[in-house]
């Protein structure tokens, strides 16, 4: 007889194996029944035992990693929650904010002073899940006195738990403070009925659903968190990695990380424990630009936190997972278009067309259809992952830098181009018409001009530059430059022609038009001989590739003539500018703005060639063409009255100038705005009228407040702050005017000032 073979078996659940050494034949009858249902004979089945719940390894210490050595701001928070727990209890603290603002950090902070400085039991349980909510409050039952028996039946559900749990809280011999962290799920705490409030002791909640009803019950108090002050910021760094750097270079580490404590603490720990590399804080600063996020998450193998929450590049994906689960995909769609832009507050009126039409958010993954957008944002609200601003009158939403450049880095491959395409159209729908004079619009255009610059930021990094981008930042940067914020519209045209040069390249439509913008800016700025080489090359470029007629074409040789004409080079101003006229009026109609503005600049050069005869009658007809086509208020119809106005003045007609100026004057405030520097260029010729009539004293006055506002606007040493501070002496120091002066041509300190437009 051969020696046995060994044999194994193995089962699982309610499965059996059978083992035999010889010839044996077993036969048996199985029964299954699903769980919860009842067999005919004998007893019930309950089924498979459903998992244990864990206990934490405790509840004695916040399990949450290292707690910060030094709590930086929230002075005025921490005193109201030291007040809290050193009171009589009785009452809920509920710390509300992003992920990654610090809650838990001042969580930890409270819990050390109360157990060290008051005698308190310190009490920490995970609130993130159901499981965790319930295993953690078992085991306070249990360290509060519950016995065995009493939480074996909690456990199995033959005790209501919350009822036990609280029950042991109220009557335990010590006060406590109770930490729920974590708590984004307001339901897990409510269904339960878990919250509540106890003579014996405090609750603190840490939170980032920002607008539960739980969070109003009685008893309650919320505090908002949110990013620290920018000091605050570069000493967390210096706490962390003093030997990295200055504090100017903390300071600029910590303003590119939006001052966020969870992506300083990562930062601050990945400077502090380089081995193989040794970076400053400036060569952190200046990686940044490359990785973002992913470079500051490197910072979490230094702090032991390599969990979601404590990575910034995963942090707020638990909520959008969340928010998921629960039936808001969309959520997701919608933080993702936010990402195409920046984290500048984003006018509610930019996403109206995608509740409205959908803007072709409705192709993406999960969709965007227009009837989920309102709840999308709602969500997105709740769990403190945007939050609502009012900015200038406009009601708007909020995302964190660090948050949005998390966001895109996860963002598809296949779903980049749809939302580059989508954030465009958004854009273009949201711009005001050119020549839109209100200060609504014109601070609407402020609101939405980074965003035109971080959508190209954002298409640039993955190759999705398009015309359309390019033209959308060309347009912003133009309204941007008739607001008066002549710095921030160089900024943004530069970057539209640099982008465009680079990804479409130099001889395209839209990369001539994009430099060609950059040219009336840097002539505004004072940077003459800078914009007259830039116009020329692009008026070359456009010549050879889009012909004489084009509209892009003329408008360059437009913005080269008004340069030309600064630096003195009249006549070739005039061919460049006789040329723009025939060409708009061909091209674009006799009534078009551009052509009245063509005209408009006629009457300039031909008063600065002093080319007088007609032009009276020349510039009342202009006003009234402009007049009845643009309408009275229109800044071209503005400017053809300062035109006349300097025509009058010209004439010797001192008084009826300067009833026409103070006309013009108010004209260009109603569309500028007090502060436009174009409108102290009307008032400096008001003071020349008031000059011309023997007001001296009056001409002084507007020609000290036009010096103190260029000084002011434009700076101390441009030209037309120079031109303005020699009048103001003329005016001060000359003789007096004779009656019926004239204004004389301009001497070489006091150039002559255009006209607004």
């Amino acid at each position: 007889m051969s020696a046995p073979t060994p044999m194994e078996g193995r089962a699982s659940g309610s499965a059996r194996v059978y083992q035999s050494g010889g010839d044996q034949y077993i036969e048996e009858h199985v029964h299954h029944y699903a769980p919860g249902s009842t067999p005919l004979f004998g007893p019930p089945w309950p089924g498979p035992a459903g998992p244990r719940e864990a206990a934490p390894d405790s509840v004695r210490m916040p399990l949450v990693g290292r707690a910060p050595g030094v709590l930086r701001d929230r002075t005025d928070l921490m005193a109201r929650l030291r007040a809290a727990v050193a009171g009589p209890g009785g009452d809920i603290q509920v710390l509300l904010g992003m992920g990654g603002c610090g809650k838990t950090a001042v969580a930890q902070a409270l819990f050390t002073e109360a157990v060290r400085d008051h005698g308190r039991v310190g009490l920490w349980v995970n609130a993130s899940e159901r499981v965790s909510l319930r295993a953690g409050m078992l085991a306070v039952a249990g360290d509060r006195g519950a016995g065995a028996g009493e939480l074996a039946a909690a456990a199995g559900g033959r005790r209501a738990a919350a009822d036990l749990v609280w029950h042991y809280l109220d009557r335990s011999a010590h006060p406590w403070l109770l930490v729920l962290d974590n708590a984004d799920d307001p339901a897990v705490l409510e269904e339960g009925g878990w919250l509540r409030t106890s003579p014996s002791g405090t609750v603190l909640v840490t939170t980032r659903h920002a607008t539960s009803a739980l969070w109003r019950t009685p008893g309650a108090s919320s505090h908002r968190l949110g990013v620290l002050p920018l000091e605050d910021a570069a000493l967390v760094l210096s706490d962390l990695a003093p030997d990295a750097g200055t504090r100017e270079s903390a300071r600029k580490v910590a303003r590119r990380l939006g001052c966020l404590p969870l992506a300083l603490t990562l930062a601050g720990a990945h400077l502090a424990h380089q081995v193989l590399e040794s970076w400053s804080m400036d060569e952190y600063d200046r990686k940044l630009t490359e990785e973002s996020t992913a470079l500051v998450d490197r910072g979490a193998s230094a702090t032991g936190g390599g969990q979601s929450r404590h990575l910034v590049g995963r942090t707020w994906q638990l909520s959008l997972d969340s928010l998921a689960d629960g039936g808001l995909p969309e959520a997701t769609a919608l933080l993702r278009l936010l990402s195409c832009w920046t984290a500048d507050p984003v006018p509610l009126s930019l996403l109206m067309p995608a509740a409205q039409d959908g803007a072709g958010l409705q192709h993406l993954s999960p969709p965007l259809v227009p009837s989920r957008v309102e709840p999308a944002l709602r969500a997105l609200l709740d769990h403190s992952l945007i939050e609502q601003v009012e900015t200038d009158g406009h009601r708007c939403v909020k995302a964190h830098g660090v948050l949005l450049d998390s966001v895109a880095a996860g963002v598809p491959d296949a779903e980049r181009a749809l939302l580059s395409a989508a954030a465009g159209r958004l854009l273009r729908a949201a711009l005001p018409q050119e020549g839109a004079a209100s200060p609504r619009a014109r601070s609407l255009v402020r609101l939405l001009a980074p965003h035109a610059a971080g959508l190209l930021h954002r298409s640039r990094r993955h190759d999705l530059v398009t015309a359309e981008s390019v033209g959308i930042a060309v347009r912003l940067a133009r309204l941007v430059y008739e607001a008066g914020d002549w710095t921030a519209a160089l900024d943004l045209a530069a970057t539209a022609a640099k982008t465009a040069a680079a990804h479409l390249g130099d001889a395209h439509p839209a990369t001539v038009e994009a430099r060609s913008g950059q040219g009336p800016v840097l002539f505004r700025l004072g940077r003459y001989a800078e914009a007259a080489d830039l116009l020329r090359s692009v008026h070359q470029e456009a010549l050879r590739t889009l012909g004489p007629h084009d509209a892009r074409t003329l408008d360059a040789a437009y913005e080269l003539q008004r340069v030309l004409h600064r630096l003195g080079d009249l006549t070739r101003a005039r061919t460049l500018l006789e040329a723009v006229l025939d060409g708009r009026r061909h091209v674009l109609g006799e009534d078009h703005v551009a052509t009245f503005k063509t005209r408009c600049e006629m009457l300039e050069l031909r008063l600065a060639q002093d080319e007088f005869d007609g032009y009276t009658t020349a510039a009342e007809e202009l006003a009234q063409d402009c007049e009845r086509r643009l309408g009275p208020d229109h800044l071209v119809t503005v400017w053809a009255r300062d035109a006349l106005a300097r025509g009058l003045l010209r004439a010797g007609r001192g008084a009826e100038a300067e009833e026409l100026f103070e006309r013009v004057l108010a004209g260009q405030r109603a569309g500028y705005g007090d502060e436009h520097p174009l409108v102290l260029g009307v008032l400096i010729q008001l003071s020349r009228a008031q000059y011309a009539q023997g007001k001296r004293e009056q001409a002084a006055g507007s020609a000290r407040e036009v010096a103190k506002g260029r000084a002011r606007v434009l700076g101390e040493d441009h030209p037309e702050t120079v031109a303005a501070r020699a009048w103001c002496t003329e005016v001060r120091t000359g003789p007096p005017a004779p009656d019926g002066l004239v204004d004389r041509p301009p001497t070489r300190s006091t150039p002559p000032t255009r006209g607004g437009r």
